[in-house]
């Protein structure tokens, strides 16, 4: 599973310090806020707020990196740096490639939490 959204490496490590038994809310979580923190992204670029926007894209990729979503915090991380640098002229269709590779991870994810279920 190399080409996975998640690398099983940085996950396992992540399973290893928390337990299982508290993975499975990790992921949850994860789920529950990403969404939210990708629409925050969406409705702050008509409205040129940087400030949301750079935050929203800081809480995702700092999320993403510690499940082990190297692609989804790569993409994140571009993103933070628009925004802190103010230039949300410059997105484009990045927010629409990221939610994309959000949709990839969240499989993974789902599969993976339903191994703690």
């Amino acid at each position: 599973m190399s080409d996975s959204a998640i690398d099983l490496s940085v996950f396992n490590n992540l399973k290893e310090m928390v337990g299982e038994d508290f993975i499975g809310e990790l992921i949850d979580t994860f789920l529950d806020e990403a969404p939210q923190l990708i629409a925050s992204m969406q409705k702050a670029l008509p409205k040129n707020d940087v400030e949301t926007f750079r935050r929203s894209a800081h809480s995702l990729k700092s999320n993403s990196a510690s499940f082990g979503a190297h692609a989804l915090s790569d993409q994140a991380k571009a993103l933070e740096m628009l925004g802190r640098a103010g230039q949300l002229s410059q997105v484009g269709d990045k927010l629409e490639t990221l939610s994309a590779e959000y949709k990839k991870v969240e499989e993974v994810l789902k599969r993976l939490r339903h191994d703690f279920e």
